[in-house]
Parts: structure tokens; sequence; C-alpha cells
């Protein structure tokens, strides 16, 4: 899948050959023809909740964030009107996900025209066709087999980062550590597909995991046993292992989301997407590492041009859009189309007020691969760079190995993003994303390849501290 890493049917292996991945036999979809459909409500009259009591709807972690930002409640945050609901279903059709924000629900059922004609309720603006079943699927992934032990060539005991040392010191966050500021009290979500063995891998046993929750329909038996990419993003962040591999924020906290849904590519994902930053946002995330993207579907009426790279028109992007506003800093992969005919980054990447990431080898080169800006709007993208062509990572099976993708250059700027914000907390989510852009080394000559270019985050945190002085106390 190419909005993942640019190479999934690829792996490195010992001595740096690259071989290819056998993809398995695809089978028949169960449950016969089905469809799903967005539909947009008219407004959120009947809600039973109000802007008084946000405690009715939001946790006491995501009240306090938006105190510290000096951010109200608005009318977004509130649920969708229960009468709607209830008019909605009363059709005989299935809700299967929600998002406030956007003021939709997606619906689904067997009937194609059923869900056509419910744009004829009086609480529906819209109806869109997002999802029909395939007639043949991959088959239910099973665990990768774990290995027994780390081998001692992973093993670096004169550096505490191990193999991770190199991608950190490229945006001088080691500095943030030997300060003290790991991510201690940040939560981050990390938005992806799956994290296969996550649960099991020796690196990940000292992670504060704070939730996991699946918002793909319909949902995993097991978001353990689900695409070792998102094992990998998060290793980045979050494994533990002193001497052999230190993530950029080992002491965060981690919300771990699945809503990449990887049977196919439809515009439904958005939803599943959707769905999931509000519940980081409800749970009181404050950073979101988004590692998915897409602008081609299945359904290729439904892909994206480049026009629609404006941070607005995509339901996704509109949804990311949002967040920095909520009080959430978002980091997002900015693709792997750089050497495709499309080039430019994907969706969520063109959202307004988030940290969009491409990749550069060790030498601080651009990965060819790396998709480029500008957004159809003339915003500069990506806004930096890491390491990315390629990454050290934890692997599914629990070893240390290589991956390539801005998939996994944007983790490492996310976990640094937590440090910084330990070590910062006044700043705001919009003041931070600034510190960060401005910290990086083509701040003066922004352009369309490395955006602003690769960050400095000991240097961030020196700017911001004066910065945090000079703020007013909320």
């Amino acid at each position: 899948m190419k909005r993942f890493a640019v190479l999934l049917l690829l792996v490195f292996v010992a001595g740096g050959v690259v071989r290819a991945e056998g993809t398995p036999r695809k089978v028949k979809y169960k449950g016969g023809r089905s469809y799903m459909y967005r539909l947009t409500l008219i407004d959120k009259q009947g809600t039973p909740f109000s802007l008084s009591r946000p405690e009715d709807y939001l946790s006491p972690r995501a009240i306090e964030r938006r105190r510290r930002q000096g951010i109200d409640v608005d009318s977004t945050d509130l649920p969708l009107s229960p009468l709607y609901i209830e008019e909605i279903t009363a059709q005989g059709v299935t809700i299967v996900s929600r998002s406030k924000w956007n003021n939709t629900v997606l619906v689904s059922g067997g009937d194609e025209q059923q869900l056509e004609d419910l744009q004829q309720l009086p609480c529906v603006t819209s109806a869109r066709k997002v999802w029909t079943s395939p007639d043949s699927v991959l088959p239910p992934q099973r665990r990768e087999r774990m290995a027994p032990l780390m081998h001692k060539w992973d093993t670096l005991s004169v550096c505490r980062h191990g193999q991770a040392r190199r991608q950190i010191d490229l945006v001088g966050g080691a500095a943030l550590h030997e300060a003290g500021y790991t991510g201690q009290g940040v939560m981050i979500a990390v938005m992806d597909g799956g994290f296969m063995n996550a649960d099991r891998i020796r690196a990940f046993m000292s992670m504060n995991r704070v939730g996991v929750k699946d918002f793909v329909v319909p949902a995993s038996s097991d978001i353990f046993a689900e695409m070792r990419h998102g094992t990998g993003v998060l290793s980045v962040m979050a494994a533990n292992l002193p001497g052999v591999y230190v993530g950029t924020a080992p002491d965060a906290g981690y919300l771990l989301l699945r809503c990449e849904d990887n049977s196919g590519e439809s515009l439904a994902e958005e939803d599943f997407w959707a769905a999931a930053a509000e519940y980081a946002d409800s749970m009181g995330t404050d950073i979101i590492n988004c590692s998915v993207g897409f602008h081609d579907f299945d359904c290729h009426t439904d892909s994206y041009d480049y026009a629609a790279l404006d941070g607005r028109t995509a339901m996704i992007s509109r949804t990311a859009s949002m967040l920095a506003d909520k009080g959430i800093v978002m980091v997002c992969s900015a693709g792997n189309d750089g050497m495709d005919t499309w080039k430019k980054i994907n969706f969520p990447a063109d959202a307004r007020d988030v940290l969009t990431v491409g990749a550069v080898a060790d030498n601080g080169v651009n990965a060819a691969f790396s998709s480029i800006g500008p957004t159809a709007d003339g915003r500069v993208k990506p806004d930096v760079m890491a390491t990315g062509s390629p990454t050290t990572v934890i692997t599914g099976r629990g070893t240390v190995g290589k991956d390539v993708g801005t998939s996994f250059a944007a983790p490492i700027i996310t976990g640094l993003t937590a440090c910084l914000w330990q070590a910062l907390p006044s700043l705001t989510a919009h003041q931070l994303i600034e510190l960060i852009r401005s910290s990086a080394d083509r701040y003066a000559a922004p352009d369309n390849i490395y955006g602003y270019g690769i960050p400095h985050f000991d240097e961030a945190l020196a700017r911001g501290r004066a910065l945090q002085d000079e703020a007013p106390t909320q």
C-alpha cells in the first residue's frame, strides 16, 4: 500500500540487501454486497449536551489542555443530536462511525437505494457513498513469530540510544533527553493500521500504554496482529532498551488507535480517521502522530486531484486542520510519492497548522521518494525533515531493523515534540509548531522539497525557554 512506507513490499535484511516480500492470496469477502454512506447532518438541534458542561463529553485531561492554552469549547465539540441518530436508525440502517466535528455519520447497509434515500430525511443535508464491499480481500493477518533474542551486534553499550542514536542526533534530540525531558506527562496518540506484537515485544515492556481502540469497520479481533507498520512507527518514539534502542519519547503515554483499513482504499477511511482523532482529543491527547495518508482510491472517481490539496477540501485534512485550535499538535508523514506521477504530499499532510515531515538520508540529503509541496493554496510543505531513508526501527518480530518512508521520519519529530512540550508546558500548540519550524536549517529560505529543513530541537529548547519566560500566565 503506497500510503505507508515507500517500500511496504520490500524489507531490509542483514548486509543491506533488499528482497521482495510475498503477498498473501486474497479470499472472498464475507457477508455479501454492502455499502457505506456518509451522511452530513443539518445541525445539532436536540442535543442534551451544553457548552457550559464540557465534562459530560470531554475528559478532565482534555478540558485542562484547553484551559492551559486559553481555548474555549465550541459547538464542534458537542456530540451529535440523539434525535437525528434515532431518526436515521429508524430507517433500518446501522450507524458504524460518527464525527461530531464534521457533524456526520457513517451508515452501513446492503440496500444501496435505501442508503441513497436517506438524504431525503429532514435532518440530512447530503449523502455520499464512500465504500462498496470488495469481491475479495486479504486474509486475516496472523501474529508474526517473535525473535527469541536481540543480536549482539544490535548493542551499542557506549550509547544509551543504541541504534537510534544517529537519527536522534541529526535533529539535536539528545540534548533534550540529557536535560531530563523524555516525554513524561505528555500523551501521544499513534494513528496507524495495526501494531503487530507491540504488546509482547521486550522494547515496549516499560511503555506507558494509555489505551487501545479500533475505528475500522469491521474492527479487528486483535489490533496487535495487524500490520507491522504501526509497530515500527511506535518504536521510533516509545522503545526503551538502553544500549540497544531508545526512542525519542520513551516516557510519554501512548494511545494506540487503528484507523487504516488494510483491505482496500476508500473514502470511508476518512471517517475512521476523523472518529479516531476526535476520540484522541476527548481523551486529552497532546500530540497525534499520523503516518497514514492517501490521494488515490479503489474507486477512481473518488480520487483527489491537486486542486483539493488545500487543507480544507478532503474531510481528513479539514479535520486535521482543526487540531491545533483544540490544543493538539499533529505530526504527519508527507507521503512517499516523490518518484511517482503524483509527486505531491498526500492527504492529510496538506492540513493547516500541522507539522508535515519529509524524509532525508543520514547525511541530510532528501530521499527521492519523499513527497513534495507546495499545497494547492501555496503553503510551504513539507514543514520539516527527519531521517527516513532508512530509519532504524524495532520490527514486528521484536528485532532491530531498517525501514524506509516518511512514515518513520514523522515519529522522530513527534517524540521530540513531546519532550519539548514537557520542557515548555506553557506554550500553545500553535506556538510549539512555529518554534520547531523556526529551528530548522532552511527557515529563512524554505522550498518545496525540504520545506523549512531539518529542525534542531536543542536550539528550539533554548529559544523556547526565552519565549516561555515572555508568555503571559494563563
